[in-house]
C-alpha cells in the first residue's frame, strides 16, 4: 500500500513538472512574440495607422512630399499631426474634391494618382494615367493631370548626379511629342479623355465660366486654350516675345485677368479675358508658383531662383514687396480664413507660415521630405487650387 502510495506520488510529481514546464514554455513563446511585435518598424506602423485613422481633416492643409507621403498641417496650430501614405513613389500634383472626401496626388514614379480618404488615410484606388505625371487640378469629381508621354520617368536621381541639376527642374529635355491633360472620374476610378497639349505641359487653370482650361506648355513657350468637354484646341498665345517657359498660370477673382509665369523670362505674362497678351511684369529669377491674393488686389509670385516670396500691386503691378524664404520654394496656398500664407519650399523641407498682411514668416514647419506642392481644405486661394 506505502508502495502504491509512494508510486502515485511520484507520477503526480513528474506530471506537475511536466505541466510547469509547458506553462514556462507558452509564456516563453508569448513573450517572444509581444518582443517581436513591438519592433520599431511595427511600433512606426502602429501609430502611423492609429495617427491615420482618427486624423482630423477639416480646417487642414495636405503636402505632398516627393520623397515621403502626404503631410497633414492643422491650420488651428499651424503644427505637423501626422501623414498620409499615397502608397507610391514620387507624389508631386495635389489637389481635393469639392466635398473633401477625395484627395489626390500625380505619383511620377508610377505613372498614375493615387485617390485616398483624407478622414482615415486609405487608399481607395489607384488609376493609371500615363508616363511623369505632375500637375493636378480637381474640379468637382473630376481630376485634371499633366501628364509626358515622351518622358523617361521613373526614380529622381540621387544628389550629386549627373540628371540631378536637371531634376530640379523637374523635367525632361529633349525631343517631345505633346504632352497630355487627363480628364479622370474620380468616382468611378476612369480616365475618361485626354486633351492634348504641348511639350512639357505644366500649369492648368479653367475660365470663369467653366467650358475652358487653359495650359502652359513650357517646351515651346506656348499657353493654349481648350473646350473643356471636347479638348477642342481654341487659341495658342506663343510667350517667346515676353519671355519663355510659361509655368504657373491663375485668373483673377473676378474673371478679368490671366497671368502666367515665365521661368526663363524671369518674369509674369498678363494676359485679358480674351486671352491677348496685355504687358509683361519683370520677377526675380526663376518664377514658378503664382497667384491672386483672395481679394484680387495683390499678386503673389514665388521666384524660386531668389528665393522669395514676391507681391505685386494686382492694378499697377509695382512690387509691394520680397519676403525671404528657402531653397526651391513653388507652390503656396493661403489658409481657409485668409490670414496666412503656406509656401512649401522643397530643398529647405519645410513649409513656412508667412502673415498675408505683415508679409513675414512667422513659422517654420520642418522635417518635410522634398516637399512640392501644398492646398488646404476647406479649398483655398493658391498657385494649385482656389475655393469653390
Amino acid at each position: 500500500m506505502k508502495s502504491t502510495r509512494h508510486a502515485a506520488s511520484t507520477c503526480a510529481s513528474v506530471l506537475a513538472f511536466a505541466l510547469a514546464g509547458l506553462l514556462t514554455a507558452c509564456s516563453d513563446n508569448t513573450e517572444s512574440n509581444v518582443a517581436a511585435n513591438n519592433t520599431p518598424e511595427n511600433a512606426a506602423a502602429d501609430t502611423t495607422a492609429a495617427a491615420t485613422s482618427t486624423l482630423k481633416h477639416e480646417n487642414v492643409a495636405y503636402v505632398s512630399n516627393q520623397d515621403g507621403g502626404v503631410a497633414v498641417i492643422d491650420l488651428d496650430t499651424m503644427q505637423s499631426i501626422g501623414s498620409i501614405d499615397p502608397q507610391a513613389g514620387g507624389p508631386r500634383g495635389i489637389g481635393i474634391t469639392d466635398d473633401g472626401k477625395m484627395l489626390v496626388t500625380a505619383n511620377k514614379d508610377e505613372g498614375n494618382i493615387s485617390v485616398l480618404d483624407p478622414a482615415t488615410g486609405a487608399l481607395i484606388r489607384k488609376i493609371e494615367i500615363g508616363k511623369n505625371p505632375e500637375f493636378v487640378r480637381v474640379k468637382g469629381n473630376l481630376a485634371f493631370v499633366t501628364f509626358e508621354p515622351s518622358s523617361e520617368g521613373g526614380p529622381p536621381p540621387k544628389p550629386g548626379q549627373a540628371a540631378a541639376e536637371e531634376e530640379e527642374d523637374d523635367d525632361d529635355d529633349g525631343p517631345k511629342e505633346p504632352a497630355r491633360v487627363a480628364i479622370v472620374d474620380l468616382e468611378k476610378g476612369q480616365k475618361l479623355r485626354e486633351i492634348v497639349g504641348g511639350p512639357e505641359t505644366e500649369g492648368i487653370e479653367f475660365s470663369k465660366d467653366g467650358s475652358k482650361v487653359i495650359i502652359t506648355n513650357e517646351a515651346d513657350n506656348t499657353i493654349t486654350v481648350h473646350d473643356i468637354n471636347t479638348g477642342e484646341l481654341l487659341k495658342t498665345i506663343n510667350t517667346e516675345q515676353y519671355g519663355k517657359r510659361p509655368r504657373g498660370i491663375k485668373i483673377s477673382p473676378d474673371g478679368n485677368t490671366y497671368v502666367s509665369t515665365l521661368e526663363f523670362g524671369n518674369s509674369f505674362l498678363v494676359m485679358d479675358s480674351d486671352f491677348n497678351p496685355v504687358r509683361a511684369v519683370k520677377t526675380g529669377v526663376g518664377p514658378y508658383g503664382i497667384a491672386y491674393g483672395p481679394d484680387g488686389e495683390r499678386i503673389f509670385v514665388a521666384s524660386n531662383k531668389d528665393q522669395v516670396l514676391q507681391v505685386f500691386d494686382a492694378k499697377t503691378y509695382e512690387k509691394i514687396k520680397d519676403v525671404p524664404v528657402g531653397k526651391r520654394c513653388w507652390h503656396f496656398t493661403f489658409t481657409p480664413d485668409n490670414k496666412d500664407i503656406l509656401l512649401a519650399c522643397g530643398r529647405s523641407h519645410e513649409v513656412l507660415v508667412i502673415d498675408a498682411d505683415k508679409l513675414e514668416v512667422t513659422k517654420h514647419l520642418g522635417e518635410k521630405e522634398l516637399p512640392w506642392g501644398i492646398i488646404t481644405y476647406p479649398k483655398s486661394t493658391g498657385s494649385l487650387d482656389a475655393p469653390v
